[in-house]
């Protein structure tokens, strides 16, 4: 049985094996991992023809090379199974940002949140700032948390506080990020609007109120 050939010239750049191996010694490992210790490529060479498998260059750096006697189908298969991992793991987590108002409408309120949701079910946290202006900014700390946090109740996906809700020069902002196995705050096929009425205060003002009695 002879050597795997290579099926392009990308693939002999990306890996060196059989006779595309340049050092003239290896240390070389087994099928099953085992230590053949350092011998010369050409005698590596002899052994994996031996076996009816190839001789793969696997850490080409090290001094001497490593070199692993296997099927190259099979080393294929393995490398881009690595990849997918390596891929799957290294997701980009990005921190979205919205912003709300004392004076939203309720619509505009749900649509936001609903944006919130799908950023959390992509894995990304999301940053929430109530903007805050003229009078609104020296009110109360703790009835401006309440108002953020009427959004958060209104967010159809589970969630867990990333960033507590903190004041700063523009306003309150708090993050958020998906919470695994915490209890969703909105049930699925349950309307957001519906939770959040049964959920506000019976003479709770609602934001449109408060923004018509400071005009």
């Amino acid at each position: 049985m002879g050597f795997t050939k290579y099926t392009s010239q990308k693939e002999k750049e990306r890996v060196r094996m059989n006779e595309g191996i340049r050092a003239r010694e290896v240390r070389v490992l087994g099928p099953a991992g085992e230590n053949f210790g350092v011998m010369q490529t050409r005698d590596a060479l002899a052994k994996a023809m031996e076996l009816g498998l190839d001789l793969i260059e696997i850490s080409p750096n090290a001094n001497p090379p490593v070199a692993k006697i296997t099927d190259y189908g099979k080393f294929k298969y393995e490398q881009k199974k690595k990849e997918k991992d390596v891929k799957a793991k290294a997701h980009v987590t990005e921190t979205k940002v919205t912003q709300v108002k004392i004076g939203t409408s309720e619509r505009d309120m749900h649509i936001k949140a609903s944006k919130v949701a799908i950023w959390l079910r992509e894995g990304h946290r999301a940053k929430i700032d109530l903007f805050l202006w003229g009078r609104y900014k020296y009110m109360e700390f703790n009835f401006l948390k309440e108002r953020l946090e009427r959004f958060l109740a209104i967010i159809p996906e589970s969630y867990k506080i990333a960033d507590e809700i903190r004041k700063g020069p523009k306003g309150l902002s708090v993050v958020v990020e998906r919470g695994v196995g915490a209890p969703p705050i909105v049930k699925k096929g349950s309307s957001p609007k519906t939770e959040d009425k049964a959920k506000a205060p019976e003479k709770s003002p609602t934001l449109q109120e408060e923004q018509r009695g400071d005009q």
